[in-house]
């Protein structure tokens, strides 16, 4: 009866939310979080150098499960261009995928907030340079209202720096996959590392990249929508002080 309780404190036991989370693809790390994968309607940080890009590799399971939903994935301002036939090879479906180019960084969080908040978009990706306390907990409750999942790709010193985040990971890739760090989750302590292996299916298109430098000739996304189409008549005011 004791352990049914959903204060009780488990250690490095995750505790277990009413909401399934979405599925990793990676059996070792939805076993340390709770809800059994990616936190709906929260907002996670994925930290590791190179702006991200190697820890795209992690996303690429709930890409493909995310991108079979009715509703959309938003890219809001990557700073490199997704690789289409990358990304389809792997099973992503182009069409649920959105490309959001904001003019500067003010407008790109902005953006963010409009996609995660507008409930059209099932999971919002974006790679800001700095974000204040203020701006993380906006985002926070903009990825609640539109129960969607907020990932948000920043350098490795951010791990020194406090976050409203509900799930933090560190991330290395590896010569035979990635080596993740659970910095901050629901209901446990910190963990890692963990070594990910991809599964084979995915390996066998692991020599096609997910997004690539913007001097590489790439196709571009299929769909492309500005900002001012995600505008949501209830949002208080722009980000612009």
């Amino acid at each position: 009866m004791i352990q049914q309780r959903a204060d009780l404190w488990r250690g490095r036991i995750p505790r277990p939310l009413e909401e399934k989370g979405v599925p990793t693809g990676f059996v070792e790390l939805d076993r340390e979080l709770a809800g059994g994968g990616w936190p709906r309607g929260a907002l996670t940080e994925i930290l590791s150098p190179h702006q991200g890009r190697e820890a795209l590799r992690l996303m690429v399971p709930a890409l493909i499960r995310l991108s079979r939903e009715a509703r959309w994935i938003a890219w809001v301002a990557p700073p490199y261009l997704p690789y289409a036939p990358g990304l389809a090879g792997r099973g992503v479906e182009l069409s649920r995928l959105l490309m959001i180019t904001p003019g500067d960084e003010q407008m790109c969080l902005w953006g963010l907030e409009q996609a995660l908040r507008s409930g059209a978009c099932s999971a919002a990706l974006a790679w800001p340079e700095q974000m204040e306390m203020a701006a993380l907990r906006r985002l926070q409750l903009a990825a609640e209202a539109g129960n969607a999942l907020a990932f948000l790709f920043r350098p490795e010193q951010a791990a020194h720096r406090a976050s409203p985040a509900a799930l933090r990971l560190r991330v290395r890739c590896l010569a035979d996959g990635m080596a993740v760090d659970v910095l901050k989750r629901q209901g446990g302590w910190a963990v890692g590392p963990l070594r990910l292996q991809e599964s084979r299916r995915l390996s066998e298109n692991g020599d096609r990249p997910v997004c690539c430098s913007g001097n590489c000739s790439c196709v571009a996304l299929t769909s492309y929508v500005p900002v001012g189409r995600l505008q949501n008549r209830h949002f208080r005011h722009p980000w612009r002080s």
